[in-house]
C-alpha cells in the first residue's frame, strides 16, 4: 500500500487537492453563514419572547438531531419537490449551514451564559440598558469564551464535508472513491485523502489548543 502511494500519489495528488479546495472551500461557507445565524440563534433561545423562542428552540432541535447525511439528502433531493433545485454545492452549504447553526447556537448561548452575574450587576449599576449591556459587556466576554470551542467545531464541519460525496459533490472524499473505482485502488487512495484530512485538521487542533492554553494564564 505504500508503495502505491509513493509511485501513484503524485499521479492522484492534483485531483485530490481539488478535492481538497472544495472542501475547505464548503467549511468556510457554511461557517461564514452558520456562525452569524447560530448567534443569532442564541440570542433567540434566550429571549423572553415566546414566539421567538419556539421558533429559535425548533431550528435548533431540528438542526441538532437530524444527522449532517440526512440534511444533505433533504436539501439536495428533497427541496426539488418543493420548486427549489439546489447544485450539490448549494446543498452542501445549506445543510451544513443549519448543522453549524444550530449546534454554535448552544456553543454561544453557553459562553454569553457563562459571563459573571457580577459583569451584569456592574453593567445596571452604571446605567447600560439592556441592549448596550449585551453589546457591550456580555456578548464581548461570551464570544471569548466561546471561542475555543468554536473553532473545534469548525474542524468539525471540515470532517463533515466527506459526508457531501454522497450528493456528488467532487470533494476530497468523492476524489478518493473516483480514484479507487479507476484503478481498484480503494485503500490507497482513502489512505492518502485521510492524510490530507490529518494535514488540515492536525494545525486546526494545536491552535486550539494553544488557545485554551493562553485563556488559562
Amino acid at each position: 500500500m505504500i508503495s502505491t502511494i509513493l509511485s501513484q500519489g503524485g499521479d492522484w495528488l492534483p485531483d485530490m487537492l481539488s478535492g481538497l479546495r472544495l472542501s475547505v472551500m464548503v467549511t468556510m461557507v457554511s461557517l461564514l453563514i452558520g456562525l452569524p445565524l447560530g448567534f443569532l440563534l442564541s440570542l433567540g433561545v434566550m429571549s423572553k419572547s415566546r414566539a421567538a423562542n419556539a421558533l429559535a428552540l425548533v431550528i435548533v432541535e431540528i438542526g441538532r438531531g437530524a444527522p449532517s447525511l440526512v440534511l444533505l439528502q433533504f436539501a439536495y433531493f428533497g427541496l426539488p419537490s418543493a420548486g427549489l433545485t439546489l447544485s450539490s454545492f448549494g446543498a452542501s452549504v445549506v445543510a451544513l449551514s443549519w448543522t453549524t447553526a444550530a449546534y454554535t447556537s448552544e456553543i454561544i448561548r453557553a459562553g454569553l451564559q457563562s459571563v459573571p452575574a457580577g459583569q451584569r450587576e456592574a453593567a445596571m449599576a452604571v446605567g447600560l440598558n439592556r441592549m448596550d449591556m449585551m453589546r457591550f459587556v456580555i456578548v464581548p466576554q461570551g464570544l471569548k469564551i466561546a471561542i475555543p470551542a468554536l473553532l473545534g467545531f469548525a474542524i468539525l464541519i471540515f470532517q463533515t464535508t466527506s459526508l457531501c460525496f454522497a450528493i456528488a459533490l467532487p470533494e476530497l472524499t468523492s476524489k478518493a472513491y473516483e480514484i479507487g473505482a479507476n484503478t481498484f485502488q480503494y485503500l490507497p487512495a482513502l489512505v492518502l485523502a485521510g492524510l490530507l484530512y490529518l494535514m488540515v485538521c492536525i494545525p486546526m487542533t494545536m491552535i486550539v489548543h494553544w488557545i485554551e492554553n493562553r485563556r488559562k494564564y
